[in-house]
């Protein structure tokens, strides 16, 4: 499988999904690019574990991504940005297939994740000022069980041990919520709880 054919498959599966959204007042808007490589055999997804003397999530595995700038004229550009800033990945190796369901942080963000088929040889370089190192978790390591579980605020979220990476929080709830819907995947989650009610945060 191509770029372009896993592009048009997630494509045309993303075009009968409407994503959650919630409208919160106070929360600040950011953006993360959920990248899955084009690799024929070995798809994987791009992620980055963030530098120790970062104002918040130091150390934390991420997706590279941000808040979301004046200049931006949109989320997807936002994702797009902070993607080429974090590693270098320039716009124009990125197929974009659509935003997925927003998440709340814990630091008061309002997050969107922004789906991506990326070529799976792109040349790619952590910036040291943001992140320690960047990796590829392979989507097949995802079939095994999650290593372990936590619950937040009657949310369960799973948590895996890669190598020496610890991927859980937001970053494994996007994962997951991704996996299920788009690669046949049927990891536990908990209920998100509506907009309405109380927050679905602190993932």
């Amino acid at each position: 499988m191509n770029q372009s054919d896993l592009f048009f498959r997630l494509s045309g599966e993303w075009q009968g999904h409407q994503p959650r959204r919630f409208s919160r007042a106070g929360l600040r808007e950011a953006a993360v690019l959920v990248a899955v490589t084009d690799h024929p055999y070995q798809p994987s997804l791009l992620l980055t574990r963030r530098a120790a003397d970062m104002p918040t999530h130091q150390g934390e595995v991420a997706f590279p991504g941000g808040k979301r700038d004046d200049t931006d004229h949109d989320l997807v550009a936002t994702a797009l940005r902070e993607a080429h800033e974090e590693v270098g990945l320039s716009p124009e190796y990125v197929q974009v297939v659509g935003m997925l369901d927003q998440v709340v942080s814990k630091y008061g963000f309002l997050v969107t994740p922004v789906l991506a088929v990326i070529p799976h040889d792109v040349a790619l370089t952590a910036d040291p000022r943001e992140l320690d190192c960047l990796f590829h978790v392979p989507l097949a390591f995802f079939d095994q069980p999650p290593s372990g579980y936590f619950q937040r605020d009657g949310i369960r979220m799973p948590t895996w041990i890669f190598e020496r990476f610890r991927i859980w929080g937001l970053t494994a709830y996007i994962t997951a919520e991704m996996l299920n819907r788009y690669f046949a995947a049927e990891i536990a989650l908990g209920t998100v709880v509506p907009a309405t009610a109380e927050d679905p945060e602190d993932v």
